[in-house]
């Protein structure tokens, strides 16, 4: 994969940054998950292309802006185990969001086919 050489930074990488709030809204509008079931989820969904090493930032992040709550905390062999739910308000950003990048998406596909004839 390329690198950025200035910045140090994959755009794999920068992906994945700008993305990861729509990716963990999505699954916890199918249900309640805890921290590693969402790290799970994602890598099943992806083929393992989509994973994430810093997932607690981003429900933080997400917590903090109430697009998600803490819904239940379970005791599971002697640790406790998180449960986050999605919130009214955090589906609504989600929808939002989603068709936000969808338009952008198909931008960015019909400006990479070129048609100027110097690719």
């Amino acid at each position: 994969m390329a690198k950025e050489k200035e910045s140090g930074h994959s755009f794999d990488a920068f992906f994945k940054r700008a993305t990861s709030p729509l990716v963990v809204l999505r699954l916890l509008s199918e249900k309640p998950m805890y921290g590693y079931e969402i790290t799970q989820e994602m890598k099943q969904r992806s083929g393992g292309k989509y994973t994430m090493s810093l997932l607690y930032p981003v429900l933080y992040r997400l917590l903090d802006l109430r697009y998600i709550c803490e819904d239940r905390t379970e005791v599971v062999g002697g640790r406790a185990r998180t449960y986050y739910a999605i919130t009214p308000e955090g589906l609504e950003y989600f929808k939002v969001t989603l068709a936000e990048y969808h338009t952008i998406s198909e931008v960015f596909c019909k400006l990479m086919e070129g048609g100027g004839g110097n690719e």
